[in-house]
């Protein structure tokens, strides 16, 4: 019977077949969704903020901050068995849940996840993000599809 891990703000978990990852409510936050297809091992970040180098506290919280959270949570696939190479990502979240001038948190947060895969050469096969609005994610280990509920904007599996 498969657990359903929940994954909360500044958090990450691994799962392992057939189990799968759930994280609720995401507004700026970005959920990093990485699948190694063949082991059908999933790990999900709940990332908070982009730079961990912007913070005033001490010691960092690494699953807080894009530039640490994704670095630990691939690292902690690599040490259950995954290959980097064979590593795929999924990213949903970032929204602008306030109306502000210049770029809003969920965009920098969206430009930071995206900036720090591609420096660990591991693709973004899907994503969904911006918008105003909350997102819920379910992310199947079994399959490597990502569910994303949305209240007023419908589900969509990506």
């Amino acid at each position: 019977m498969a657990k359903w891990l929940v994954v909360g703000i500044s958090d990450q978990k691994i799962a392992f077949s057939p189990d799968k990852l759930v994280s609720y409510a995401l507004g700026s936050c970005v959920g990093v969704c990485i699948y190694d297809r063949k082991l059908r091992v999933a790990g999900l970040a709940h990332i908070l903020l982009p730079n961990s180098k912007e913070s005033l506290h001490c010691p960092v919280n690494p699953c807080k901050y894009a530039d640490t959270a994704i670095e630990k949570l691939v690292a902690g696939m690599e040490a259950a068995g995954c290959r980097r190479q064979r590593l795929t990502a999924k990213i949903s979240g970032g929204a602008n849940m306030f109306d502000i001038p210049g770029p809003s948190i969920g965009e920098k947060n969206v430009e930071a996840v995206k900036l720090k895969l591609l420096s660990l050469k591991i693709d973004i096969v899907a994503a969904d993000v911006g918008g105003n609005h909350g997102r819920t994610l379910i992310f199947d280990s079994v399959s490597g599809k990502l569910e994303i509920k949305s209240l007023f904007h419908g589900n969509k599996i990506i």
